[in-house]
């Protein structure tokens, strides 16, 4: 797994264990590679006094709220708006335990549709909304439940899903709950599971980047101390490093000792046949005569 990087040597990297598969990876400690996508287009960074951070777009149409001490445990918070002082268009949310491999992939391409314009990252029409859902199936995922408000999309290890609303949904609800249009999940025990949300107006091009991040089969870093126990226990971890041999014990160092080869002269071996009498060096027995 080691080559998901290639040329990184193991002490530039930022964690000690590969994970497959990445939504089992869990959110990493800090929240900087999702932020830098827009940083990188120079847009300011504020802090709150509660410690939360926003970036937000110059002409404020865009603005990215990174919240660890929000109000619940929805960490990435995200809209786009027509007017800075109006309703946002749409929204999107990540827990505070989703992979951050995924908010880094809806920000790079939220940062590049922001460079083509309003019409790339307002208009939902950009795309049709089943394009989401693609490299859920080009990578195995199937279809397991088709109701008639509701179509999701499951992992082949059933530890992953991204469900569709149809429907007309309720534009706040959207906004303060989980029934988005959208909503993306991972994790072993429902309690301990990770969620994405993206609302109606999303536009499916930023919307595909999640799932893309979501369904892709490379590795993601993590440090595994770092990493809770229950995902420890279902994920596939490959260590950074190869593992150390143990230094051997004594028996070890006895059983690979040669072993002293027999001698080359061979001796004859009195045995018995139906041809030949007994040996002589071989006493027959004491028979007394029955008198």
């Amino acid at each position: 797994m080691g080559e998901a990087f290639p040329g990184a040597e193991a002490d530039d990297l930022d964690g000690d264990v590969y994970v497959t598969p990445r939504y089992l990876a869990g959110a990493t400690a800090i929240g900087d590679p999702g932020l830098q996508p827009l940083r990188d287009l120079g847009w300011p960074l504020d802090h709150d006094d509660l410690g939360n951070c926003y970036v937000t777009a110059p002409d404020r149409r865009v603005r990215l709220g990174y919240l660890p001490e929000g109000a619940d445990d929805g960490l990435w918070r995200i809209s786009a708006y027509r007017d800075p002082h109006a309703a946002p268009v749409w929204g999107v949310c990540f827990s505070d335990t989703a992979p951050t491999e995924f908010v880094t992939a809806f920000t790079e391409a939220l940062a590049q549709s922001y460079t083509e314009g309003p019409h790339s990252y307002l208009s939902h029409m950009n795309g049709k909304a089943h394009e989401g859902v693609v490299p859920l199936i080009h990578n195995g995922w199937r279809l397991t439940r088709a109701e008639e408000r509701t179509l999701e999309w499951t992992s082949p290890d059933n530890l992953a899903g991204v469900a569709f609303a149809t429907g007309d949904l309720d534009p706040e609800m959207e906004f303060t709950t989980l029934e988005a249009r959208w909503f993306m999940w991972g994790g072993t025990e429902r309690w301990s599971r990770w969620y994405a949300t993206a609302s109606s107006e999303t536009p499916v091009s930023l919307v595909t980047a999640i799932t893309a991040a979501i369904a892709d089969p490379a590795p993601v870093l993590r440090w595994e101390q770092e990493m809770s126990k229950v995902l420890r226990k279902r994920a596939e971890l490959t260590p950074v490093r190869p593992t150390s041999p143990k230094a051997p014990t004594p028996l070890d160092v006895a059983r690979a000792r040669p072993r002293a080869l027999p001698s080359a002269r061979t001796h004859s071996v009195p045995r018995w046949s139906t041809s030949t009498a007994p040996s002589a060096c071989l006493l027959a027995p004491n028979r007394r005569s029955g008198r």
